[in-house]
């Protein structure tokens, strides 16, 4: 089953074409902003952003760049990056995105694989990385350095092309002309570049914009977004698409920590927020917290549960399936839209009506809150192999837990053991120089996703995990870890969390805590004594805490895929240690290795811990007692 709103105008040519496109037709429109240096944002026009496109792209044809040859961008997500992209597609090159913070190996394994000409780096810490594996790569030509001023010398460089040039080039890019080559995050084994057409990159976006594009802001606002997901990943590329072929201001944040997403966001003021569950999950423990140290938890506690019964009965409302919010919860929702909500929303800007989870499943409860305070977050479903986006949420038929039906053009069937394949124009060309598997996952034109689903009666897809990620313990017991990870993570402490159990006698879980939550909940104990003997009542409280955790997340599968024992590690998972993806997804067969020692010792012991919640409460017998 699939959507059905208005079919978008079939792709003509490149992607660069939207930028000459929209400067054609409205040339003062505000396309894209760039931060000062004071916080403010300056708003680029399409006219100037075209004509900043034209003039790289007459650098990079005097640098001597083919239509055809393949240049990496290895950069944040800052305003350069996507002039540079659209200069490159306007001559026929292809794009090689690489995340800033990639290894020396990373780089080497990538800028070989793809056969790069060229690399555009931010800063000299990049430079000296690509110069340190220079001697490996024969086809490499230039490095650009963004510090440096390279899109001015490229402008200098280019001042004697005509720009007849460029738009004889740009004219000879068709649809099906290779745009970007994706590596994969490389969750287990080595990444695989994936080779996207524009037609590939257009269709997503295209097809949202004709069918979604009106609920990009409310009524009467100009719609404004703000990028900060690495452009690295398709996520972050179909971002970059979706503001410019669809004219939404955007404006672009490379750090991506908490104080300057929250400064970018309170200044820019976007009308739709792009984000990964990890980035909602912590906003929902920011508020949280921030109730708590104001004195007015139970409060905020009290409104987060009437927004999400609210959000739940507007659901079963929409779908066909009850009467909607009865007068007494309308009542409490009204009370609390003045008193708590807004001011939630003020946290994003105030403007804030949608917004988008991609990247791995959202928490069902953590949707209805955001639906019940006034932000309809729609969980995302898409693959580097298929430029993004597969599914949406049909207007006025959402259904929160599930990542919405097929959008046009796009089919989902599930294969015998659960798999869901995809078939559509979406879907990539192949892998770089790996015929095999390519033909591994593209069969009979249906591309394996390797992830599991399950589709309802309405056509309805729901994530419950990847085929390679199933556990299978000792007992013989099959275990999807996302739905009990995704659990672990909505307490307030949890930061990270990894399910194991592979040949095990019973699935347990490393954790990370929340280090700013667990600063707060430390200082909320205000236990007395000296200190040694403190730090061990506070210890054995932890520990307790994260029993309850878990109790709460086993609650909702059955016995024998329950997590019965865990391990509370003392750092989170980073991308400098290699156990996060660019994309922020854990790299678990990394994780399982590095922490093979503590993995065994966890399930080595079977000391009972000091205190723990009653046996009843966390499912399981007297005799079942593995926790450490």
């Amino acid at each position: 089953m699939s959507l059905a709103p208005p079919a978008p105008a079939p792709l003509k040519g490149g992607l660069a074409d939207s930028v000459f496109a929209t400067a054609d037709r409205d040339p003062v429109l505000s396309l894209l902003a760039r931060r000062r240096a004071d916080g403010g944002w300056d708003e680029v026009s399409a006219v100037e952003v075209r004509d900043q496109v034209l003039d790289v792209a007459r650098g990079l044809v005097a640098c001597g760049v083919r239509p055809g040859e393949r240049i990496a961008i290895m950069a944040g997500t800052r305003y350069e990056w996507t002039v540079l992209c659209h200069a490159l597609w306007a001559v026929g090159a292809e794009v090689v995105p690489v995340h800033p913070t990639a290894s020396r190996d990373q780089v080497a394994f990538i800028l070989r694989d793809a056969g790069c000409v060229g690399v555009l780096v931010e800063d000299e810490q990049s430079v000296m990385t690509v110069g340190s594996v220079c001697a490996s790569l024969p086809r490499l030509r230039h490095v650009w350095q963004l510090d440096a001023g390279a899109l001015d010398e490229l402008v200098r460089r280019g001042a004697l092309v005509p720009p007849t040039t460029v738009d004889s080039l740009r004219r000879l890019v068709l649809p099906d002309s290779a745009a970007v080559v994706a590596y994969t995050s490389g969750t287990s084994g080595r990444p695989l570049g994936c080779v996207l057409s524009h037609r590939a990159l257009a269709h997503p976006c295209d097809t949202l914009l004709a069918g979604w594009g009106h609920t990009a802001a409310p009524p009467g606002q100009r719609p404004s977004v703000l990028a900060f997901l690495p452009f690295s990943h398709v996520y972050g590329l179909m971002v970059q698409g979706l503001c410019v072929r669809g004219g939404i201001l955007m404006g672009h944040e490379p750090d991506m920590s908490a104080q300057a997403l929250a400064s970018a966001v309170r200044s820019l003021r976007p009308t739709y927020f792009y984000a990964v569950p990890s980035v909602f999950e912590k906003l929902y423990k920011t508020f949280l917290r921030t109730a708590q140290l104001s004195g007015r938890g139970a409060l905020f506690e009290r409104a987060a549960q009437t927004a999400r019964d609210f959000a739940a009965a507007c659901e079963r409302q929409r779908t066909g399936r009850g009467p909607g919010p009865g007068l007494d919860l309308r009542m409490q929702h009204a009370l609390y839209e003045r008193t708590v909500y807004r001011r939630l929303r003020a946290e994003l800007g105030g403007r804030v009506c949608r917004a988008t989870s991609g990247g791995s499943p959202l928490n069902r409860e953590l949707s209805l809150f955001y639906e019940g305070i006034g932000i309809y977050v729609h969980d995302g479903y898409g693959l580097t192999e298929t430029a993004g986006g597969i599914t949406m949420q049909p207007l006025g038929r959402e259904k929160a837990g599930t990542v919405g039906r097929a959008l046009p053009g796009m089919e989902i069937r599930l294969a015998e053991d659960g798999e869901i394949l995809v078939r559509g124009p979406s879907v990539f060309q192949g892998y770089v120089g790996d015929a095999a598997a390519t033909r591994a996952v593209l069969r009979g034109g249906w591309l394996a996703t390797g992830d599991l689903g399950q589709l309802d009666d309405e056509g309805y897809l729901t994530i419950t995990g990847r085929k390679k990620e199933v556990i299978i313990t000792s007992g013989g017991k099959s275990v999807a870890p996302a739905f009990l990870e995704q659990r672990l993570r909505m307490h307030p402490l949890v930061h990270q969390a990894v399910v194991v159990g592979d040949n095990r006698p019973c699935v347990g879980a490393l954790i990370t805590l929340d280090p700013e939550f667990l600063a707060h909940w430390r200082r909320s104990l205000a236990l007395p004594g000296t200190s040694p003997l403190r730090e061990a009542r506070e210890e054995n409280a932890l520990r307790e805490e994260i029993g309850r955790a878990v109790a709460a997340a086993n609650s909702a599968v059955s016995r024998s895929e329950s997590i019965r024992v865990f391990r509370i590690l003392p750092e989170p998972f980073d991308l400098s240690s290699g156990l996060l993806t660019p994309s922020l997804k854990l790299r678990r067969d990394v994780i399982v290795r590095t922490y093979a020692a503590e993995i065994e010792a966890m399930y080595a012991s079977r000391a009972r811990p000091a205190r723990l919640p009653p046996a009843d409460v966390l499912g399981w017998d007297e005799g079942d007692d593995v926790f450490r």
